[in-house]
């Protein structure tokens, strides 16, 4: 396979851009057990009601669920929505705890995928949406598609 080929994603957090406003993002990897990466290759991960939250100088996940697979868990307590670490280096995490807690940004994971054999999270620095900001994003949203179907249908 080519470095250029890119995988499809473990799992996609779609109702994160509709909740939030994603101002920066950051690539962190996770801190997981052996069964875990073999529920992701097998497509069992699922992120939407995650979030991130800084304690004590770190970065956790919680709330993504993974779920085990038969095969692959038979010796071990196996936990499918336990808090992972993330793993950030120093001036990013300190970055994002400035961000978090002086300007009231929130956490929010975006997008879980392989990076070179490792298992990455894409995490979103995100300030939250009102409900007028939403419904104008769907007006948008549903304006595109009917101009794209506008379109199509001139060029016939």
């Amino acid at each position: 396979m080519n470095t250029q080929d890119k995988l499809p994603p473990i799992a996609v957090n779609r109702k994160a851009r509709f909740d939030y406003f994603i101002e920066e993002r950051y690539e962190a990897g996770i801190a997981l057990m052996g069964w875990e990466i073999k529920s992701m290759r097998a497509g069992k991960a699922q992120i939407t009601e995650a979030y991130v939250y800084l304690k004590n100088g770190e970065a956790f996940m919680f709330g993504a669920h993974l779920t085990p697979l038969n095969s692959a868990s038979t010796h071990v307590e196996v936990d499918p929505t336990r808090t992972r670490k993330l793993l950030l280096n120093r001036r990013e995490l300190d970055h994002l705890i400035g961000a978090v807690e002086r300007r009231g940004y929130t956490l929010v994971p975006l997008e879980l995928y392989w990076k070179n054999g490792r298992a990455k999270l894409a995490i979103g620095l995100a300030k939250g949406k009102k409900q007028h900001d939403k419904r104008a994003t769907e007006k948008d949203r549903d304006w595109q598609r009917d101009k794209g179907r506008i379109m199509k249908a001139m060029r016939r």
